[in-house]
């Protein structure tokens, strides 16, 4: 399976784990992100293998340089839900990799999904 790469909107800190706020707080902003994955990888008519492990590398291009680094993955787990829901599978298959580059405005994230695990 060849590689895919999408870009979606940088998450915001409600979405991290410190955040520790009623879910209903964050339950829109949660959907919303999952629905943008979803969309995006359904965009991009990914396909994978039926079993085995699904390598995802996540670059996180922040939009400044506020935040830890050492949370920036506990913010994206409703980005994994819609690509898993997009591509129809367990998220538990997911070899996640990540790589952390300079802030850019608006900051973003570029997931590529696929390639050789």
């Amino acid at each position: 399976m060849a590689a895919v790469t999408i870009t979606l909107p940088w998450p915001p800190s409600s979405l991290s784990g410190h955040n520790k706020g009623h879910w209903r707080g964050k339950s829109p902003t949660v959907a919303a992100h999952r629905k943008t994955a979803w969309a995006e990888t359904l965009n991009a008519k990914i396909s994978v293998a039926a079993k085995g492990d699904i390598r995802v590398h996540v670059r996180f291009v922040p939009p400044d340089r506020r935040g830890d680094r050492t949370n920036f993955p506990n913010r994206i787990k409703p980005v994994f839900d819609g690509i898993a829901d997009a591509l129809k599978v367990n998220d538990a298959r997911f070899l996640p990799s990540y790589e952390f580059a300079q802030p850019e405005k608006p900051g973003r994230l570029e997931v590529t999904i696929g390639g050789e695990a």
